[in-house]
């Protein structure tokens, strides 16, 4: 059977198909971080707009790290050697179709999410 990893990354997610891109940590601190330069925007604008810029920033590179820790994890799963022996009649084959089948679910169900964002 096809494994997910399930020790946290670096940005605090399972590492699962399914879980967030980023941690919940990370996600309400930007959000307090973008609401705080909204909410400067009167006093300081160019200021806010700064921050805002910084913050969009920061949200793109985690998710870039993200993304490609999420497709090395995808990729560790599928290529890994299947087990088994089919020279001795093993059912090597058959696990390694579904791995792949897994995997494929996998990737189309990021690719889907990141299609709708």
């Amino acid at each position: 059977m096809g494994t997910h990893a399930t020790t946290p990354g670096p940005d605090g997610t399972s590492g699962h198909p399914g879980s967030r891109l980023l941690g919940d940590d990370t996600c309400d601190r930007l959000s307090t971080q973008l609401r705080q330069a909204v909410a400067g925007f009167v006093d300081r604008p160019r200021n806010a707009v700064e921050e805002a810029d910084l913050v969009l920033h920061e949200i793109t590179e985690r998710l870039n790290d993200a993304l490609t820790e999420r497709r090395r994890t995808l990729a560790r799963n599928w290529k890994a050697p299947a087990s088994g022996d089919p020279g001795k009649g093993d059912a090597a084959p058959a696990t390694d179709t579904e791995q792949l089948r897994l995997a494929l679910r996998d990737y189309r169900e990021l690719a889907e999410r990141l299609l709708g964002v």
